[in-house]
This record gives structure tokens, C-alpha cells and sequence, in this order.
């Protein structure tokens, strides 16, 4: 049976402390670089929309025999929020605050 090493503790000197600073801080720094980088992303351009309406992977199931692009969803939601604007001014000339089936 072979013999068990002791642990030794290695010295700190102030080099090593500093390296070790400098290697704890770029690592957090590239962390929060990631962050916002993804938060920039979901939140998308000014201007434009930042979230679907619809659901990817619910209308990604309801699609049986195609694959479906990522344009799609965006053309999808389009035309979703388009037809709940004409639901709502129908609604409204109707003198409805609720929107039902028939205003689609």
C-alpha cells in the first residue's frame, strides 16, 4: 500500500494574492458581460417587439407533417396581433369592452 502524501498548505505572498484577485475579478467580469449580453438579446432592437404573443413550442407541436422556420413565428404573431386589433375596433364600434369569437 502506497503512502498517503501530507497536505501541505502553500505559502501567500503577495504576488500570488494579487494574481489570484486579478483572475477572481476577470472571471466575474466576463460573467456580467455574459448577462447583459443575453439581456440585450431577449429584450430585442427599440422599436421592435420584444415578445411573441404565441407560443413556439405549442405551435410547434400543433404542425404535424412540416418543420417550421424560424420566420414563421414572427409572421404568425403578426398576424395574430393583427387580428386581435380588428377584434378590438369591432368590439368598440359595437360598444363592447370585451372581445368575443364573432369580432374575429
Amino acid at each position: 500500500m502506497a503512502a498517503k502524501k501530507k497536505a501541505t498548505k502553500k505559502k501567500v505572498t503577495r504576488k500570488t494574492a494579487k494574481k489570484a484577485i486579478k483572475r477572481t475579478t476577470k472571471k466575474t467580469a466576463k460573467k456580467a458581460t455574459k448577462r447583459t449580453a443575453k439581456k440585450t438579446t431577449k429584450r430585442g432592437k427599440k422599436g421592435a417587439v420584444a415578445s411573441l404573443i404565441i407560443s413556439k413550442s405549442r405551435t410547434k407541436g400543433a404542425v404535424e407533417a412540416c418543420n417550421v422556420s424560424g420566420d414563421f413565428y414572427t409572421a404568425l404573431d403578426g398576424y395574430v396581433r393583427d387580428a386581435i386589433m380588428k377584434a378590438e375596433a369591432r368590439a368598440t364600434q359595437n360598444g363592447r369592452k370585451t372581445l368575443r369569437p364573432q369580432d374575429l
